[in-house]
Formats: C-alpha cells, structure tokens, sequence
C-alpha cells in the first residue's frame, strides 16, 4: 500500500518518543500489506476499527496513541489523518 502524509507521523514520533517504534513498525506493515477490503485488514488488526467514509482507526502502542486513515482499497492508498494519544482521540 502506498501511505501519504507521512509528515504526521514524523512529528507525533518527535513528540510523543515512546511510540515512534510502533509507529515505523506500523508503517513498514503498511506499506507491505495487500489489504483489498476491511475484513482483510482486521485479519491483521482485529482491533482497528472500520468507520464510514473508508476511515480505519488503528491502536497504536497497546492502545495509548490512536492513528486516524482514510484507506482506498481499490487504489491501494493509504492516507494518514492524524495520530495523537489516546486523551486527544477522545476530542476528535
């Protein structure tokens, strides 16, 4: 899958150090999975959740940060929305 804004990631990891291995360790899963549909992803993140408009919230770090996607499976695109702790999840 190809993943854009990468730039969000780059700047929660400089905030936030202790999930920036799990955010990269993520990202390098992302970019190599085949995902074609939701049921395909959640074989993989059972815990993510499927939202409408094509948005998949993944739980990251044993579920203290939350990575909010927007996810075309027909154009195998990834697009990251935002990424913040699990307090500032609450208030999106």
């Amino acid at each position: 899958m190809k993943v854009v804004n990468l730039e969000i990631l780059d700047e929660c990891g400089r905030q936030h150090a202790d999930c920036a291995a799990s955010l990269w360790a993520w990202l390098a899963e992302a970019r190599a999975a085949d995902w074609k549909s939701p049921a395909d992803l959640k074989r993989r993140y059972p815990s993510a959740s499927v939202l409408p408009g094509d948005r998949i919230i993944f739980n990251i770090k044993g579920n203290s940060y939350r990575l909010d996607t927007k996810i075309s499976f027909s154009a195998r695109l990834i697009l990251i929305k935002r990424v913040g702790t699990h307090a500032e999840y609450s208030k999106w």
